[in-house]
């Protein structure tokens, strides 16, 4: 039976979800602006599969520490939510902004709206022998909308605002991510990741336990638990599963998202395989793209959840090896465009590749440090995402379903 890690995150008398306050005094600073919206993730491991994430965005200033946990399947303690599920969030989220903005710049009057996507994940081979890697199928969209618009029109509308979200940027097109490695405090050479061509970002070192809830005003648990996941045992998608060597299994992850009477959008979401629980997630734009920023944005929840599941895999990979891996944290910087509506641009969505600076203390060689990054991003969902040319498939149904 895999280890049970201590429950940091339900001992931490923070809230587990807050804008930060202190962030320019902590050095969290975005990177520089490419396409409209640059952001800055750090992410950092706490024990077991929990971790802890710093986001902040260029285009709006605005800084969300979140954090994340895996369900029994990773013998996790499952006090938040699982990191494929942030890009799940993002990615409707971001197509909510954009369909009920091309609307709205059409004139096309919608009543209820929900938009459901599905998003399919593979990971095949063995661990232990190199050959394990995660895989991403074309996310599957589905809207139901009420309005007076013939069906011919809406579909346009939805395929079109779909063209639009900033996600399509790394939907599209194959994107290789590139990495800088520190092992033990020193700058090494990367062994078969694309490496970056700067020299590593400093350690994030104690920046995390140093930040400073905002006063300012948010919406109430932007992230919360509403169904808790049945514990299956010797089932696939059941305890432990995930930490098995040799993996042929495909993921699921569904996002559910409707709109609330103050315009934030309310996401559900729900983890099907392996077998995890469903949370609620509240997301709302900054004023400056017409939300009052209440909860936070798609690109901070996409940007996270990359952060997230490539954390999850040095973790995962060095249990089943059984190596030496005291800690790890990385900073990664992702770039998108704003959207093509919502941001008045009328573009298709652009995103560039993912850059992230790894930082790694073992009791281990170099060799090994080298290794467990090629394997974080071989077996990473969503770095798989990134350089696999996915093509959304949207289906549009009329009316909203009770």
């Amino acid at each position: 039976m895999a280890q049970q890690h201590p429950n940091v995150l339900a001992e931490d008398p923070r809230p587990m979800f807050f804008p930060v306050a202190n962030a320019g005094n902590l050095g969290l600073f975005p990177p520089p602006d490419r396409h409209g919206q640059s952001l800055r993730t750090w992410v950092r491991a706490l024990a077991g599969m929990q971790k802890e994430a710093f986001v902040i965005s260029g285009a709006t200033g605005l800084v969300w520490r979140l954090v994340s946990d895996e369900g029994l399947y990773l013998a996790g303690h499952d006090v938040g939510p699982c990191p494929l599920s942030f890009l799940t969030t993002g990615m409707v989220s971001s197509h909510m902004n954009e369909i009920t903005a091309l609307a709205k710049a059409r004139g096309i009057d919608i009543g209820n709206i929900r938009l459901t996507i599905d998003n399919y994940y593979t990971m095949e081979g063995s661990a232990a022998q190199g050959t394990m890697t995660g895989g991403a199928l074309a996310p599957e969209l589905t809207a139901e909308i009420d309005a007076t618009a013939d069906r011919a029109i809406l579909h346009n509308l939805v395929a079109q605002a779909v063209d639009a979200s900033p996600i399509t940027g790394l939907l599209r097109g194959s994107h290789t991510s590139r990495f800088a490695l520190v092992h033990n405090g020193r700058e090494i050479e990367t062994r078969s990741v694309t490496a970056l061509e700067v020299p590593a970002h400093p350690d994030p070192g104690d920046k995390f336990d140093r930040a400073v809830v905002s006063g300012r005003e948010v919406a109430s648990q932007p992230i919360r638990k509403l169904v808790e996941a049945e514990r299956v045992d010797a089932r696939p998608g059941g305890v432990n599963t995930s930490l098995q060597d040799r993996q042929s299994r495909t993921l699921h992850v569904q996002g559910v998202c409707t709109l609330r009477d103050d315009g934030v959008k309310e996401i559900e979401q729900r983890l099907f395989s392996p077998i995890g629980s469903t949370f609620q997630y509240l997301s709302d734009e900054a004023p400056r793209f017409g939300g009052r920023g209440l909860a936070p944005d798609a690109a901070t929840y996409m940007s996270a959840g990359i952060g997230f599941c490539f954390m999850t895999q040095f973790g995962r990979y060095a249990r089943i090896v059984r190596k030496d891996l005291q800690d790890y944290r990385i900073v990664q910087d992702t770039h998108f465009s704003v959207g093509g509506a919502s941001g008045g641009t009328g573009l298709a969505g652009r995103a560039d590749a993912v850059e992230t600076h790894v930082y790694l203390q073992t009791g281990e060689d170099d060799e090994f440090a080298q290794i467990t990054l090629d394997m974080g991003e071989q077996t990473c969902f969503l770095h798989a995402f990134c350089r696999t040319d996915l093509k959304p498939k949207v289906r549009l149904m009329a009316g909203v379903a009770a």
